[in-house]
Parts: C-alpha cells; sequence; structure tokens
C-alpha cells in the first residue's frame, strides 16, 4: 500500500466490530436483512480498516457514506474539487490511474500499491500531488490517508448485494473522468 499503509491496523485499539458497522449499514437503509456471511466478513474488514482511523460513530458512518454514495458531477461541483485538479499533473495523474484500472482487475491492496509504484515511477508527481486526486475521483474527497483504507473497500463491497448498489473504483474513476471538462 501507498506511503506504508497495509491492510494491518496501528497500534490504537479498534473502537468498533463489524456488528456495530452492521448496525449502521441499516440504520441507513445500506443493507436491509441482518447481517450473514459475506455481508458480516466485508463489515469485520470495514471495523478493521476503518474503526481506528475515526474518533467515534459518526466518523464511521461518515466514511461509509463515501462508499455508498458516489456521485461525480457533484463531487465536481465543489471548489475543493477545482483546487486538487488544478494542482501540478493531477489530471495526467488521474488519466494514469483510470487506464491502470482498466484490465478490471478488483483494487486490491496489492494492486493500488502496484499501481501507485508504476505511477511513482513514470511520472514526477508526488504526496498529495499524487495521492489527492485519485482520492477525489474515487471517494469524492481530497484529504488524507483514511480515504486509501475507504478505496480498499469499494470493490469488495461492489460485488456484495445492499440496499444501494456500490460503484467499483473502475466505475468511479470512468465516470469522475468522463465529466471533467
Amino acid at each position: 500500500m501507498p506511503d506504508g499503509l497495509t491492510e494491518t491496523n496501528d497500534a490504537r485499539e479498534d473502537p468498533f466490530g463489524g456488528a456495530d458497522v452492521a448496525e449502521i449499514l441499516r440504520e441507513q437503509g445500506w443493507l436491509l436483512q441482518e447481517a450473514t456471511g459475506e455481508h458480516m466478513l466485508w463489515c469485520d474488514r470495514v471495523a478493521f480498516l476503518l474503526g481506528a482511523q475515526v474518533a467515534d460513530r459518526d466518523g464511521l458512518r461518515d466514511l461509509l457514506g463515501l462508499i455508498f454514495h458516489y456521485d461525480a458531477t457533484e463531487t465536481l461541483a465543489k471548489t475543493e474539487s477545482h483546487i486538487v485538479l488544478s494542482r501540478y499533473a493531477a489530471r495526467e495523474v488521474l488519466r494514469q490511474f483510470a487506464m491502470a484500472l482498466l484490465d478490471g482487475v478488483p483494487l486490491t491492496s496489492d494492486h493500488f500499491s502496484e499501481i501507485i509504484t508504476a505511477m511513482k515511477g513514470s511520472m514526477e508527481a508526488r504526496g498529495r500531488e499524487l495521492f489527492h486526486p485519485i482520492r477525489l475521483a474515487l471517494t469524492g474527497r481530497s484529504g488524507e490517508g483514511a480515504l486509501d483504507r475507504v478505496i480498499l473497500l469499494l470493490d469488495s463491497a461492489a460485488v456484495l448485494p445492499f440496499a444501494v448498489p456500490v460503484k467499483s473504483a473502475r466505475t468511479r474513476v470512468l465516470e469522475f473522468c468522463s465529466h471533467l471538462d
């Protein structure tokens, strides 16, 4: 994973479990039944990846909302988006990232790391110049590393039946790029 991020958690104890995630999903109408089987495994993974990244339940609900609600047009209407896209190499970052996702391979931690490593080898963009456009295109925000963990959950959520279908990373980046002027 980029910048030393792997699918391991930091030393901070996870304040949330999979049952907490499932409860938030039901409260928000994203999951209509009790979480069982694959849904519960996914909820456990969400708790592991995101639980220690947030201060409270509202923070967890906010990050989950980035998985279940995505609208490229809405994202591109924000001032923040124009600021990110005006930075050095932002559109080239998005072009290369989108091209890397065209193969349809799910965006796992390893695949994300491979893409980022290849992009670092082929362009000068680093740090926020590299990560903020990707985060913006996939989550609707350009913030910090917790968004990378949200990104890692997209493709695994997209294949599960939820009340609100989740758009895969590939679908999101293509939608975002198609709405660029």
